[in-house]
């Protein structure tokens, strides 16, 4: 029976001093075959993470079925207080482990970035610039892609399709453009014309390259308040990541974009010498997050949802008028004829 009264009954929560999550699913059920270096990468993940991100930050690490060392190495990380919770489930796949990491948490802003991430330093400052520069901002990338221009962009693409702000510009990191291709095995992901030039929204002199990849992105916190979906049938890929990350972006009116220049490394599975490297390279961060970014509500309905990314993108997204709208932003005729 209960005896007596809950102290803590009708009691609200105090105001955390936190506001950036970080999530993180990692899956390394052996140290065989596929995952033989998987241990060391997820190391450098780590380490790279915690010594690039301000004290304001809040890591949340979802261990989604991996083996007895994995456990002991992400258990002793939170006894060590670097890491501030870890959630141990069966493997049940990518976004579930997401959604793990997010319920009962409500931050201003959330990261969910893959095991496999090499964080680098400026990625959280440089993530806010974006935010703040852009009031429409929903999701942020600190690893820009020349190919991510027709990926649940076409909202921004209906909005500035007569401006002068959305324009193709020089890449300003071709390099790391090239070593994310090496990284999923792919050299020749990006043709000479994608590595040359890539699509950007300007705010007076900041620019922005217009979408946003998965394997690491910022997201507006308010993005997951009303998820339709909160379960996803796949353990890895299929209709998770759109459902789950991209949809809610632009149902909400808000655009996916990157940061111009490269603040993280995807790794893949197999150790190299320059993980290392980079991981040595990385200064202990000093920047300071004074408070909260200001994120205003942006008004969105399910008519301009529609309009913008299923009738317009029905029309905009067929390759012969894709062809010429880029070269009305910019392309020659030959780069547009081999940009897609």
């Amino acid at each position: 029976m209960r005896i007596g009264f809950n102290p803590h009954k009708d009691k609200k929560q105090e105001a955390s001093e936190y506001f950036h999550q970080v999530v993180i699913p990692v899956y390394i059920p052996n140290q065989d075959d596929y995952f033989k270096d998987s241990f060391v990468i997820l190391k450098y993940c780590m380490e790279s993470l915690l010594l690039t991100s301000h004290k304001k930050t809040y890591f949340t690490i979802v261990n989604n079925g991996s083996c007895q060392e994995i456990v002991d190495y992400l258990n002793n990380l939170f006894e060590e207080h670097k890491i501030h919770e870890v959630i141990h489930c069966p493997s049940i796949g990518k976004l579930n482990a997401v959604l793990k990491g997010l319920s009962g948490n409500n931050f201003q802003l959330v990261t969910i970035a893959d095991s496999d991430v090499l964080f680098l330093n400026h990625w959280q400052k440089e993530t806010y610039a974006v935010f703040n520069v852009f009031p429409k901002a929903g999701a942020v990338c600190p690893t820009p892609s020349a190919k991510s221009f027709k990926t649940y962009t076409t909202n921004i693409w209906y909005e500035l399709f007569f401006s002068k702000k959305l324009y193709f510009t020089d890449v300003k990191n071709p390099k790391a453009l090239e070593e994310f291709a090496n990284s999923i095995g792919y050299p020749g992901f990006y043709n000479k014309y994608q590595l040359d030039k890539y699509l950007t929204v300007s705010n007076k002199d900041f620019k922005a390259v217009v979408g946003a990849g998965h394997f690491i992105t910022t997201y507006r916190g308010a993005i997951f308040e009303k998820l339709e979906k909160k379960y996803s049938s796949y353990k890895l890929g299929g209709d998770s990541e759109k459902e789950l990350l991209d949809l809610p972006v632009v149902k909400k009116g808000l655009w996916r974009l990157s940061t111009l220049d490269n603040f993280a490394y995807h790794m893949g599975n197999s150790k190299e010498d320059w993980m290392q490297q980079k991981l040595d390279e990385i200064e202990p961060n000093e920047y300071v997050a004074e408070s909260k970014l200001n994120l205003n509500t942006i008004p969105s309905t399910q008519l301009g949802y529609w309009i913008k990314n299923k009738l317009f993108a029905k029309f905009f997204l067929r390759k012969k008028i894709l062809t010429q709208c880029l070269r009305y932003k910019g392309l020659s005729k030959e780069a547009a004829e081999h940009y897609l």
